[in-house]
């Protein structure tokens, strides 16, 4: 989608300049948009100004390096660009509810716990699920080393020998009463490192076990590594639907986490990403004698 595509590029340059000043007039070089216009699909996109958005993932990474680092806190609060430790103090404990300080002695110790637990298998994690083709080849767990914001991710990552034929999802479902005969979209933040493929989906069955929409983002697949960024599927969810299913899929090897997943109901302004629409087969038939 056109608009998702502009957001993950100004996701990108915020991700890899969080340390660096960063000035909205600057985007619309990069870009190629208006500083307006960037302002609004942004907010649109992820329900977050461009400024919320630098000021929570600089809060997010300080924490992790609060966590993971002996940096003090007023080598972390100047890397972000805050103007005194003070200030830093404050704006941390709005989103984690504690001054840096105590979060890094009371989170180390968590960590420690954490640590003593065997991690070679799945973890269970509530209101999510382990499926696929060869589950016993991947896990899930809950990373307190790795969020994009708050204090932790979901992470499935393949733990055996695979191939580009094994495939594994973290997933859940609910029923679709509340949003049928709507439009619906799909949000949620990933980070992948050396995955063969892989992506966010989302699935409407019937009453029937049918499924009658759904998309994998196969045509927009992400490969390899890359830091968190903003992804989104829109669907229709018919009066005849009875359920609901999402998650992130696994091709291959690699590791992917999620967070920030997100539901909310769109206009019919906003075009689907339906896989199933009849606007996705081509108008004819062809090479039906095999001789092209």
């Amino acid at each position: 989608m056109y608009y998702s595509e502009v957001t993950q590029r100004v996701i990108a340059f915020i991700e890899s300049n969080l340390t660096e000043e960063i000035q909205l007039d600057s985007f619309p070089s990069v870009i190629g948009y208006s500083k307006y216009h960037l302002l609004r699909i942004f907010k649109q996109e992820t329900g977050k100004s461009i400024g919320e958005y630098i000021r929570e993932r600089r809060l997010a990474t300080a924490a992790i390096l609060l966590l993971q680092s002996n940096e003090s806190l007023l080598t972390i609060a100047f890397l972000f660009h805050f103007q005194s430790q003070e200030a830093f103090t404050r704006a941390f404990k709005e989103i984690y509810s504690l001054p840096p300080g105590k979060y890094r002695k009371l989170m180390q110790a968590v960590r420690m716990m954490e640590e003593e637990k065997e991690m070679n298998d799945s973890q269970e994690i509530k209101g999510w699920s382990l499926s696929g083709s060869n589950p016993e080849l991947y896990a899930v767990t809950v990373d307190s080393n790795v969020f994009h914001t708050g204090t932790k991710s979901g992470m499935l990552y393949s733990k055996g020998e695979v191939n580009a034929q094994h495939f594994a999802t973290m997933m859940q479902g609910f029923q679709a009463h509340d949003y049928k005969g709507k439009r619906i979209k799909l949000s949620c933040f990933l980070k992948t490192e050396n995955v063969f493929k892989c992506g966010a989906w989302l699935r409407i069955d019937n009453g029937m076990g049918d499924t009658i929409q759904f998309d994998n983002m196969d045509n927009r697949s992400i490969q390899g590594t890359s830091d968190w960024n903003h992804y989104s599927i829109v669907l229709d969810v018919p009066e005849d639907s009875s359920s609901i299913y999402f998650g992130v899929l696994l091709i291959g090897q690699g590791k992917v986490w999620a967070d920030g997943f997100s539901f909310e109901e769109v206009t019919k302004k906003v075009p689907t990403t339906n896989m199933l629409d009849i606007e996705h087969l081509p108008v004819h038939p062809s090479n039906l004698d095999f001789s092209e």
